[in-house]
């Protein structure tokens, strides 16, 4: 004997839920900020020494890994600090360092950092979106944002649901109607 369709429904809802979760889950794991202790980084190019590989504006999107020579990986020059560097690896290992250089420069990069330095390995870029997402971290866009909301919820309502009264006026309204030439005073 099958199952009808309403008996079946409760156990395909649960594994749909289940699947959802998992799903969540999963994307959660990958997309989980480094800053956070994550693996994902996403950075905004900002300079000329990558080009033509990466471009000013492009959005560069690293995970964490093992990096190897030929790789484009995002390091930080000194221990401590949070500015990040994104050129290719053209040498040396790991352990003793990598020997870095952007692909328009024409010398390496000064710094050899361990792969403890290295944040993430470039996994693919999308050519002038940054220029985009970086307008969301302006104080001036989160401010204009902020007061727009506030704004909104605290700007008085009014109304608009009263109801006549038996005499005609709205319900709770006191004031009586008096004519026009009765408001003007007259001094004399």
């Amino acid at each position: 004997m099958t199952p009808t369709p309403v008996e079946r429904a409760p156990w395909v809802r649960r594994l749909g839920s289940g699947l959802a979760w998992a799903l969540l889950a999963g994307l959660l794991v990958v997309v989980w900020p480094s800053s956070l202790g994550g693996c994902t980084g996403l950075i905004v190019v900002s300079g000329h020494s990558m080009e033509p590989t990466l471009m000013p504006s492009d959005l560069v999107l690293t995970r964490c890994g093992e990096a190897q020579v030929g790789d484009v990986v995002a390091y930080h020059p000194l221990p401590g600090q949070r500015a990040l560097i994104i050129h290719r690896i053209t040498g040396g290992d790991a352990e003793g360092g990598w020997v870095l250089q952007g692909d328009n420069n024409d010398f390496e990069d000064p710094f050899r950092p361990t792969q403890a330095q290295v944040q993430g390995v470039m996994v693919f870029h999308v050519p002038g979106v940054g220029s985009a997402l970086s307008v969301l971290s302006s104080p001036l866009v989160w401010g204009s944002a902020f007061l727009l909301a506030a704004a909104v919820l605290l700007w008085p309502r009014r109304d608009t649901a009263v109801e006549p009264g038996e005499d005609g006026t709205e319900d709770g309204d006191e004031t009586e109607a008096v004519p026009l030439d009765e408001l003007v005073e007259v001094s004399g």
